[in-house]
């Protein structure tokens, strides 16, 4: 029998063309299935089949768990305490094993022999050919639609295949069997039953190995995509850099009368796309990825990794864009959130901000308006910085003396002090159930208690508006944060 089972892996090996190890492993997990099936429940079963002799011994299991986790699976787990009587030196998640009397492989039933062993040689044949075409380095999936599953499309390269999942399909695209498609791969899903190449063609990456393909200068290195957004089937905006001052970056990626980008539109489904020219320069990358509509002027605001942009009337809704489109997408190319407003709302805005601090400095320094004001002139935003700007800088104020602007720091930074103590009095006030929240930091906690929230339902009470303005957290962010302090709402 020994010799008829070496024979038998022999010949399945060379007419499936897998490894021994391969073939030799399904019959050890048939012959465990069998014996599994003797035991019941969830016995673990282990067989070691010899290669050179075909000879196989047949184990019993028990995984070692921490005492005080309790037995999940009494068939297969055994505690540590009970494990170490027979292994004084075992630990968990270490295996105890003990012989069992092994099932012949006359008794195991051809057939269920055959279909597990059959099934094994499958898998590892698509993991062959899988890791086959995985090798040749390929970004983009070129093949054609096999079938329809569940909304998904089936597509196969040859032997082959790879998902493209309804939401990772161009909106309004519609494919239909045998039609040829290319699709980007985002990565192995080996939790998928059937295919595991996932693809896509309204990421982003799909457009960037469309430019990649049709603009040689990006393959040779002379070009170089930083950022690319879409709004998949309809409008997508791509930040590009050249590396070599004699290639102009737009212009290449144009092509002449426009055939390169319309090679990349055509496999867009007619998609519109917008070439930006990529800067360092945070305000110049802005303003570059929110044409056509011309820029007036641009606030930075670094803490809040934010940007005001003030355009005219005329171009207000061509910064916008149809629903927003527009300036969403800049925001996402450049990382920056944009605020678009026009020449009236920012004057509102200015007067807003410098009234807010003109009161803070009345407030906090104890000083008449009038002084607040000069310091407000001459570039002063912050309590931070009336304290500790260097002294000669203060100095340099031709409406304050020496003695004011002692006086004014000395002010500056008692209350700075005060109300340090202040915020920690009130971060000691947020409860231990919203620290524990993930996704909630130290600094965020500060931020929140400044803003009258100590616990989880105060921040599930908010509004994902309210939630940016106070923590300067993006919408996709803060979004997250509330829905996961919402959770205990619907599982309570």
């Amino acid at each position: 029998m020994n010799r008829e089972l070496l024979m038998l892996v022999d010949a399945i090996s060379r007419e499936k063309s897998v490894e021994r190890d391969v073939v030799f492993g399904a019959v050890e997990a048939a012959l465990a299935s069998a014996t599994k099936k003797l035991y019941g429940g969830e016995a673990d079963i282990r067989v070691s089949v010899d290669r050179d002799s075909g000879e196989y011994e047949t184990f019993r299991r028990w995984h070692v768990v921490p005492n005080e986790a309790g037995l999940q699976v009494p068939d297969a787990e055994i505690l540590l305490f009970e494990a170490q009587e027979q292994i004084p030196d075992i630990e968990v998640e270490d295996h105890i094993e003990e012989p069992v009397e092994s099932v012949p492989i006359g008794r195991i039933g051809a057939q269920a022999a055959k279909q597990v062993i059959l099934q094994k040689i499958r898998d590892a044949e698509r993991e062959q050919l899988l890791n086959d075409f995985l090798s040749r380095g390929e970004k983009i999936f070129v093949g054609t639609v096999k079938r329809l599953d569940k909304g998904d499309i089936i597509a196969e390269s040859g032997r082959v295949e790879g998902r493209l999942k309804r939401n990772e399909m161009i909106p309004k695209e519609n494919l239909r069997t045998g039609d040829r498609v290319r699709a980007v791969i985002l990565g192995i899903d080996p939790t998928q039953r059937g295919p595991q190449i996932m693809l896509s063609r309204s990421s982003g990456e799909f457009m960037k190995e469309l430019f990649a393909q049709e603009v040689p200068e990006i393959e040779q290195g002379l070009l170089e995509i930083k950022s690319a957004a879409r709004d998949a089937g309809s409008r997508a905006k791509i930040a590009v850099l050249s590396h070599d001052k004699r290639v102009d970056p737009i212009g290449t990626c144009v092509g002449v009368r426009g055939s390169r980008v319309n090679g990349v539109t055509n496999e867009l489904a007619g998609e519109r796309v917008d070439i930006v020219l990529w800067s360092e320069d945070p305000a110049q990358f802005v303003i570059g990825a929110l044409a056509p509509a011309n820029v007036q002027s641009i606030v930075v605001d670094e803490e809040r990794h934010a940007m005001d942009v003030v355009v005219d009337e005329e171009n207000l809704a061509i910064a916008i864009g149809r629903g927003g489109q527009n300036v969403r997408l800049a925001s996402e190319l450049t990382g920056w959130r944009i605020n678009i407003m026009s020449a009236e709302e920012s004057a509102a805005k200015h007067e807003l901000e410098t009234e807010t601090v003109r009161k803070l400095f009345v407030d906090k320094l104890d000083v008449d308006s009038e002084v607040a004001d000069i310091l407000i002139a001459e570039g002063f935003t912050s309590l931070e910085e009336v304290a500790y700007v260097p002294m000669q800088e203060m100095l340099e104020i031709e409406a304050f003396d020496e003695d004011t602007v002692n006086e004014l720091r000395t002010r500056a930074k008692d209350a700075l002090l005060t109300m340090e103590i202040a915020r920690e009095e009130k971060v000691e006030e947020v409860s231990q159930d919203l620290r524990d929240l993930e996704g909630v930091s130290p600094e965020l906690i500060a931020k929140l208690a400044a803003g009258d929230i100590h616990t989880r339902d105060d921040l599930a009470d908010l509004a994902v508006d309210e939630l940016v303005e106070m923590a300067g957290l993006e919408e996709v962010a803060a979004r997250t944060l509330i829905m996961k302090a919402r959770e205990h709402w619907f599982t309570a």
